[in-house]
């Protein structure tokens, strides 16, 4: 079979390729019109970030079995458009940890010791010894913001040089944590202890600008590390945080816009140090990420299991029909559950009921955990959802029963800690119609689209009037509302869908009402 590489990628993937028996095209400089014909009769096709994967090159590759992307981001390939033409996308996420975290690593001790500024002062013929005084790891706080696989491997290392941990990062379980020497704390927590700072969180749009003039200010005195997503720091303020002295040093890998602008303002300061993206630049990093790649190649031109398939479901095909109504439920059961419980996730449970246990449910469960985990480092779907809790140390359990008492079907998944949990259930109205209908107990009958806000109130006259002026005041259209009580005069839940936003200001003002109990603003369906 034709597999065709677009990006450079090691010698040692094209060699397994080979080996495998397919015909290795390679095209380098392919783009537009050249690029169609040449995957055209493509059954493989490999890229890295300098390819663009659209739908109209999914179109006109009519062969093609799988995109493999020899690294982690995909934002070059059109997934969606991948899964209706019935391509497999997948990436090499394992391939290049050690080699970032080794940089990670180095990037701390340059701007601890000033290593860089030295080195060039040095060459320019001066002996600087005097003017840098540099501060040691050992006996230090790193504070380590996303405990993926890399922020783990990073924590591992600087603990043996050391340095205390600490980490934050609600996706994964204490005990995972203290395996690798780490203590889990809140945000701020994290930013306040930190006398050295390293980010390893994705960037979306949670984490877009996460760190800025407030968080920096956390900081004082202390370094910030960034070989991660770039993004994630505000980098006007961490150049102006640097200069007036609040934050001692920093040292970045990667950036918001790239190549790094030359009127850039973290180019004006000595004691910022910046690297042209070199985190994965290692000749294992390179070949490790090119032989998963072949590897996952040829596992689909073969027909078997992907690793890190990114789109595929793993479910039977005669089975898929009667199982997809409940997909969409089952995710969006884990979003708004994920979404509603304070703190950090150490367990899921999902829970069947009625006529759905006779069904091969192991999707249903994967799609709920990807609800559960969109916000993480890469792509999360039905297929790698579950390998993330287990790298994430959540405890995942699955449980069925025939009886139900008022539904045909019913899919509940719980999100819990040692503190608290939220149960949200849903099932389908006339085989089709998706709703929630119980949080926590409470009966709500919810459409599970678009955006939402979750109030907890006391149960009095007056509180819903309140919520809908206070929307209607910040210019929130109230599209829907399904409201339920545990007891007359008790505690009451009510589920609006609407159409906007809601301001952080719209929320504080119904949290200073004393029978407000809690507001959450949820998003679906991908809404922002």
């Amino acid at each position: 079979m034709k597999v065709l590489v677009t990006d450079p990628i090691a010698d040692a993937g094209l060699d397994v390729l080979r080996d495998a028996g397919h015909e290795v095209e390679t095209g380098y400089e392919l783009e537009g019109e050249a690029l169609l014909e040449a995957v055209s009769d493509a059954h493989g096709l490999i890229v890295r970030s300098g390819t663009e994967v659209t739908d109209e090159v999914l179109a006109a590759a009519e062969e093609l079995v799988i995109v493999g992307r020899a690294g982690i981001g995909v934002d070059n390939i059109d997934i969606d458009a991948a899964t209706d033409e019935g391509v497999i996308v997948a990436n090499a996420p394992e391939g290049n940890v050690r080699a970032a975290a080794e940089h990670t690593v180095a990037m701390t001790f340059a701007t601890a010791r000033s290593i860089p500024q030295a080195h060039i002062r040095l060459k320019d013929g001066e002996w600087a010894k005097s003017e840098y005084l540099g501060t040691e790891l050992n006996g230090k706080t790193l504070g380590v913001v996303g405990l993926g696989r890399v922020g783990q491997e990073v924590a591992k290392k600087l603990d043996s040089l050391g340095m205390d941990i600490v980490a934050y990062d609600p996706y994964i379980s204490e005990e995972r944590a203290q395996r690798i020497g780490a203590e889990l704390v809140e945000f701020e927590d994290c930013l306040e202890a930190a006398d050295f700072l390293t980010i390893h969180t994705p960037l979306t749009p949670e984490t877009e600008g996460l760190i800025g003039t407030d968080e920096l200010d956390l900081l004082e005195g202390g370094y910030i590390v960034n070989v991660g997503r770039g993004g994630i720091i505000q980098e006007d303020a961490l150049a102006a945080k640097v200069a007036d002295g609040t934050v001692a040093g920093a040292a970045l890998d990667v950036f918001a816009e790239e190549p790094l602008a030359t009127d850039s303002p973290l180019l004006e300061q000595d004691d910022v140090i910046v690297t042209p993206h070199l985190g994965a630049s290692t000749e294992a990093a390179q070949e490790n990420v090119a032989t998963s790649t072949a590897e996952q190649i040829n596992a689909a031109l073969l027909e078997e299991p992907v690793a890190n398939a990114l789109n595929a479901p793993s479910i039977d095909e005669s089975a898929f029909p009667r199982v997809e109504p409940y997909i969409d439920i089952a995710e969006t059961a884990g979003k708004v559950a994920a979404q509603l419980l304070e703190g950090r996730i150490e367990n899921v449970e999902v829970t069947y009921e009625g006529d759905i246990v006779d069904e091969d449910i192991e999707f249903v469960t994967a799609s709920a955990l990807k609800g559960v985990f969109e916000p993480l480092e890469w792509q999360v779907n039905a297929v790698n959802a579950p390998q993330i809790a287990e790298d994430r140390g959540v405890d995942v359990t699955e449980s069925k029963t025939r009886q139900t008492a008022d539904f045909q079907s019913l899919i509940s998944v719980t999100v819990s800690n040692d503190d608290d949990s939220v149960t949200v259930e849903g099932t389908l109205f006339a085989g089709d119609d998706p709703r929630i209908v119980r949080v926590d107990g409470y009966r709500v009958d919810a459409i599970p689209h678009g955006k939402m806000v979750v109030t907890r109130n006391t149960d009095e006259p007056g509180v819903i009037g309140l919520i809908g002026s206070v929307m209607g005041t910040h210019d929130v259209n109230i599209a829907g509302m399904f409201n339920a009580r545990e007891t007359i005069g008790g505690e009451a839940l009510t589920v609006y869908n609407v159409d906007g936003q809601v301001p952080e200001a719209a929320k504080a003002e119904l949290n200073d009402d004393d029978r407000i109990i809690g507001v959450d603003y949820i998003t679906l369906n991908g809404q922002e």
